[in-house]
């Protein structure tokens, strides 16, 4: 039984991740679980404390955020925005290269103290140490490489300020699911936003993001089959060829 031991570890490791979608829809990761809403859950402290200017309380031109022409722009942790990813990127690359190397030795010693001469007469007819050693190698390699891409990819989504960097940078989260029939598509989106680069529309395009981080992808039955199994994938990393 021991024996069989590693064996049955490792096939219980490959169905973990699969357990959930066994026979049945892949489930949604629980939102209250998440970074996002703990952010609208604990808003946190003001890096500053906010004087509140007097102005009558009828009055439409304040710059409350309730107000008729109050900023509604998401800036404070909790607050949602809209992130609007549109990526249409072409490359092309394409290089060769050449190499080519020869080279010989040669060594003689015809009169080496007269040793040569002494070794010839214990060698067997025709054979002679007066050219001792002769090396000759060449070699030749060229190679060719090209890459191409294009990629295109069109979303929208909300995402939620879960914190305010001191000097005032919003770090933001997005995290999407859509189920159909047996699988999951996952949208998540993080990065670094300036407040001044939201427009009046609470959007921003993810160009204006730092350190942007989007996934697209999914889970369920299909994208296992995608998928090389676990022993392939161990295989494959382990054969230096």
């Amino acid at each position: 039984m021991s024996r069989f031991l590693p064996l049955i570890l490792l096939c219980l490791a490959a169905a973990c991740g699969r357990e959930d979608h066994l026979g049945k829809p892949p489930s949604f990761n629980p939102p209250v679980q998440g970074t996002e809403y703990n952010a609208m859950m604990s808003p946190g402290l003001p890096m500053q404390e906010e004087v509140a200017a007097v102005v009558p309380g009828a009055s439409l031109w304040n710059l409350n955020r309730q107000s008729l022409l109050g900023d509604r722009r998401a800036m404070r942790r909790g607050d949602i925005m809209t992130v609007v990813v549109e990526i249409d990127e072409k490359a092309e690359i394409s290089n060769s290269t050449s190499r080519s190397r020869s080279g010989s030795e040669s060594l003689q010693i015809p009169q080496f103290f007269g040793l040569p001469q002494k070794a010839n007469r214990g060698m067997p007819d025709g054979a002679s140490l007066d050219n001792a050693v002769s090396i000759g190698s060449s070699s030749d390699s060229s190679g060719d490489g090209s890459v191409r891409r294009n990629e295109k990819l069109t979303l929208r989504i909300a995402a939620t300020i879960t914190d305010v960097l001191p000097n005032g940078v919003l770090h933001i989260q997005g995290t999407q699911e859509v189920r159909v029939n047996f699988e999951i598509r996952e949208l998540i989106v993080t990065g670094f936003v300036r407040p001044e680069d939201v427009s009046r529309q609470n959007e921003i395009t993810y160009d204006k993001i730092a350190s942007a981080r989007v996934s697209y992808g999914g889970r369920g039955q299909i994208s296992d089959m995608q998928q090389p199994r676990l022993g392939q994938q161990v295989v494959d990393m382990i054969l230096p060829f």
